[in-house]
Formats: structure tokens, C-alpha cells, sequence
């Protein structure tokens, strides 16, 4: 069966007219799961009862199912889902004083086996659909309807567990549902793609007309010492991946976000400050620095506050716009780099 939630509304137009069906007639479906938000194709009472016949014989409106909840001492809310096939993913709600952000899983898993996170443990067993992905914005905001305080989902992070530009198509189609005006309405500006460093994706990514962000995951500033932290640097070295970066900002006429995990001893000296400026001299990003979430699948140690903020007024002296980036979940492994998707432990 196709899963309606899985279609953007040009897909689903072109769809209803395979059907017999007027373009319109997708408008008002996306009407009825995203702004009525119908849990079944009954209460769908502006829609003939034939076709709604066939929708209920050849299309589902089917989200994840909730298999643990945990809530953080911050408000954060961090659940494990169950698919469909009985594989399971993580996603998170963190709450911010200008919304409630999620972040999206893209992947069950993860191949790009970076040494310091725990999503990529299992290794990638298969790529979210669109629907999956949109399930897990769904699953939210039901939350948050429970809640009764008349909030939702208002920004998105796809930083979840896997990579997204590994699994391009889908996200591109999860994007333009969750930001369509008749879909989920989510500002453009609102959502964030995180890649750590697909070059001709990044590429890609700039032609595709959206106004969403870009965040890329960095965490060294040298070949040497990303080779040991990140393996996908052996296939796209910094020399490959910045002359990418510097396309997308031309093409785009966006400026990047470069996420840099602060690891005791490792990447976080006075030396590695600078030369992360000589870096992305000449780009338009900025640094979003990242205390480590420390876990027990690595002896990866979290940078004393005296070094990270040190590393930050290096940055700033020497020009570079950088943050401290804002920590949730920490007590639930609902942080950076703690995302695993497994029961238990």
C-alpha cells in the first residue's frame, strides 16, 4: 500500500489524475492529514465515498509506533519508534524559547562510522522512507496536542541518526512535505540538513531551489586528525570538501554552519583553533561548537568548560562567527552523538 504521508503534493497530484481523480483531489487530501489532521480516510466527508474506497484499498495513513518515551529533566522528550518491518529509530524534541525543534532520523543506522558517535555502531541496515521520516514529525506534535497547550513541531534538525545525503531522494521528498503551505508549513529557514561532508551532494543540494539550511559535520581542521575521527574524510578529504562548501554558498547564497565536537585533547587545543580559521577563511559560515556527550562504546573524554571556551574566544579574536551550542537530553542519550536506536544497552 502507499503511504500518503510518504508523497509530496506534486507526486500526489500526478498520482490522482493516474487515478481519474482532478489535481485538486490531492489538495484536499493534504488538507485532511495535515491541517484536519484525519487519522482515517472516513472523516474525509468532502471526498466521494467510492474513491474513498479506494484509498482505503490502495493507500494508509500509517505512522510510527511509539516503543519507549523518555523525558528529560530539561522538557526534552527523546522516543524510540517502531517501523512498519519491526526496525526501530530514534527521534528527538528539544524544546527552545523560540519553538520545539525535532530531530529527524534519516537512516536505521549508519555507514559512515564516524569514531565518537554511537549511531553508527550498528552500521546502516536500510534508509528511512519519506513517510518515515515525516512519522516522526506526526508522532510530535500528537505529543504536543496531548499537552494541551496548542504547541507544535516548529523547526527541524535532520541530525538524527544516519546520513542524510546518503539517503538524498527521501530527504528531499521528507523536505518539501513537511515544508509545503498545505503540508506541515515548516519554514524553509526552520529545517537543517547536517551532512558530515558528501561533495557532490552538497553540490546537488545547492541547485534544489529551498531555502533550508546546511550544517556541516567537521570536527577537525586538518586531514590527519579527521582521517582518525571521521572515516568518509579518506574518500573526501577537506581539499575536495571545502572547494564544495564555497559552490553550495555561491549557488545557494546560503551560508553554512560548521558543526565542530570538542573532544578533550584531541581537536580542542589553541592550535586546532587556528587552524580551523585558516580553514573557512574565505567562507560565509560560522562555528557551532559542541560539547561531547561522552558514552561507554569510546574513551572519547568531554572538554573542560576552560578549553572550550577558550577555543571560543580563539575563533572570535580571530574572526569568525561561533556559539556554544545549547546541550538537551543529556541524562535520557538523547544528545549529540548518543543516538543508537537499540533496547537496552
Amino acid at each position: 500500500m502507499i503511504n500518503l504521508y510518504g508523497l509530496e503534493l506534486k507526486k500526489l497530484q500526478e498520482l490522482m489524475v493516474k487515478y481519474g481523480q482532478k489535481p485538486y483531489r490531492a489538495i484536499q487530501l493534504y488538507t485532511w492529514i495535515y491541517e484536519k489532521r484525519a487519522a482515517s480516510f472516513d472523516e474525509m466527508s468532502d471526498i466521494s465515498i467510492k474513491f474513498r474506497d479506494v484509498l482505503k484499498s490502495d493507500f494508509c495513513l500509517s505512522i510510527p509506533k511509539i516503543h519507549t518515551k523518555q523525558i528529560s529533566s530539561d522538557g526534552t522528550i527523546k522516543l524510540l519508534l517502531e517501523l512498519e518491518d519491526g526496525f526501530k529509530v530514534e527521534t528527538v524534541l528539544m524544546r527552545y524559547n523560540y519553538g520545539n525543534a525535532v530531530c529527524v532520523s534519516s537512516q536505521v543506522g549508519c555507514n559512515m562510522a564516524c569514531s565518537f558517535c554511537s549511531s553508527g555502531i550498528l552500521g546502516k541496515q536500510r534508509n528511512l522512507e519519506p513517510h518515515e521520516m515525516v512519522g516522526q514529525i506526526l508522532v510530535m506534535n500528537n505529543l504536543l496536542k496531548e499537552e494541551g497547550k496548542g504547541e507544535r513541531v516548529t523547526h527541524i534538525v535532520v541530525m538524527g541518526t544516519g546520513e542524510p545525503f546518503d539517503n538524498y531522494d527521501n530527504v528531499m521528498d521528507f523536505i518539501r512535505i513537511v515544508n509545503a503551505q498545505k503540508g506541515l508549513a515548516i519554514g524553509a529557514r526552520h529545517i537543517t540538513v547536517s551532512t558530515c561532508g558528501l561533495p557532490d551532494r552538497i553540490r546537488q543540494y545547492s541547485k534544489e531551489g529551498l531555502q533550508t539550511n546546511l550544517a556541516i559535520s567537521l570536527h577537525a581542521p586538518n586531514n590527519e586528525l579527521r582521517n582518525k575521527l571521521m572515516r568518509i574524510n579518506k574518500a573526501y578529504p577537506l581539499e575536495v570538501l571545502m572547494p564544495a562548501i564555497k559552490d553550495y554558498e555561491k549557488e545557494a547564497g546560503r551560508r553554512v554552519t560548521y558543526e565542530y565536537l570538542l573532544l578533550e585533547g584531541i581537536n580542542d587545543t589553541k592550535e586546532c583553533a587556528q587552524e580551523l580559521i585558516d580553514l573557512i577563511k574565505g567562507t560565509n559560515g560560522y562555528v557551532n561548537l559542541i560539547p561531547y556527550n561522552e558514552t561507554n562504546k569510546n574513551d572519547y573524554k568531554r572538554s573542560s568548560g576552560n578549553r572550550v571556551h577558550t577555543f571560543l574566544d580563539i575563533l572570535i579574536k580571530g574572526g569568525v562567527k561561533a556559539t556554544i551550542r545549547k546541550e538537551f537530553g543529556s541524562d535520557i542519550d538523547a544528545a549529540c552523538g548518543q543516538l543508537k536506536a537499540k533496547v537496552g544497552d
